[in-house]
């Protein structure tokens, strides 16, 4: 097998206090997350970031003062590159969209590692214009910039990919089992509605999740809702609500399994707003007991479904697809990285 890199993209976090308000600051200056016209767009994310720096650093403080996202990221980087060590010179690098590494770091550091196949895998399984097709275009530009050659394979999603089911059902099998009676709310990041009626699929996608999930738990009784968490701003989000669902859960006297099935690895989201915010909430709201499932992580399961994408990616050429080899999403999602026909 010739020279591989594989390239995994996650949100990044800052690593420490002074990290925050130039963390935001890169955050809402992406024109898929602030999406006003450019000239707006910088002195827009630099009043937000301001504004909301204090209340994050606050949060990060309760993880030691930073993000152990980029941490995580680079133990499951790790555990890919063992899985794929019978393909000979294969090096994992992980790329940050709005903290180090960033893609222009990254994209330096594989051009000079010289590979001659180039995999792009996102740790976000289910496609959206937000997430991964803004990391896909950041990387692109940073090849560009470092006269990058080598081909590159993409993979655009696997919401259903069968080793991250597996890993999601292993974890909230084990939940459920330790609550009996329980409601299951499979949670996942929100978006505003307005980015999902432009086509974006993310929602559709995270509901495919979900479904693959109950299905693989095969619990004919099982008590389960697909909700959404960490909404910001004055628009109307997609839901129901993560808190909402919370607050329902404690008027039905019902015990909650909270499992995050958009994150792949513990940071902010997880650690804060589920474990510590929601954990508060559902004790303030009667809930008789509360258990969140750990992420994905380095589950086996999980990693070996990463590296059946690397391996299909490779087999299949340059290009883009999803887990499945051609798109996931029904016709008709103009934000599809396949198009909408």
């Amino acid at each position: 097998m010739s020279r591989v890199a594989v390239v995994l993209f996650n949100l990044g976090g800052p690593d420490r206090p002074e990290a925050v308000k130039p963390f935001l600051r890169n955050l809402f200056s992406d024109p898929a997350i602030l999406r006003v016209p450019a000239l707006l767009r910088r002195p827009l994310a630099a009043g937000i970031a301001g504004r909301r720096a204090v209340a994050a650093r606050e949060i990060y403080a309760k993880l030691g003062g930073g993000s152990p996202l980029l941490p995580n990221t680079v133990a499951q980087a790790e555990a890919l590159q063992s899985a794929l060590a019978d393909l000979g010179a294969v090096r994992t690098f992980p790329c940050m969209r709005y903290w180090h590494p960033r893609a222009d770091e990254v994209a330096a550091q594989v051009r000079a590692y010289a590979p001659e196949r180039l995999v792009l895998l996102p740790l976000y399984p289910q496609f959206s214009t937000t997430t991964t097709a803004s990391s896909l275009a950041d990387w692109h530009g940073a090849a560009r910039r470092s006269g990058m050659t080598a081909p590159a394979s993409a993979v655009c999603c696997y919401p259903t990919e069968p080793g991250f089911i597996a890993a999601l059902a292993e974890g909230t099998r084990s939940a459920l089992q330790a609550s009996p009676g329980a409601r299951l709310l499979l949670t996942a990041h929100g978006l505003p509605e307005r980015v999902v009626a432009a086509g974006d699929p993310y929602q559709r996608q995270v509901e495919d999740t979900a479904a693959a999930v109950v299905q693989a738990l095969d619990m004919p009784e099982l008590d389960w809702t697909v909700c959404y968490q960490s909404r910001v701003g004055p628009l109307r989000w997609i839901g129901p609500a993560t808190d909402a669902e919370v607050r329902r859960a404690g008027r039905d006297k019902r015990a909650v399994v909270m499992a995050p099935i958009a994150f792949v690895s513990e940071h902010s989201e997880t650690l804060v707003e589920l474990d510590m915010e929601y954990g508060h909430l559902a004790k303030e709201s009667g809930v008789p007991s509360y258990r969140r499932v750990p992420t994905v992580s380095t589950n086996p399961a999980f990693i070996a479904g990463l590296a059946r994408l690397v391996r299909d990616a490779l087999a299949r050429g340059p290009g883009i697809a999803s887990a499945n080899g051609g798109r996931h999403c029904p016709a008709g999602y103009r934000g599809c990285a396949l198009g909408h026909s």
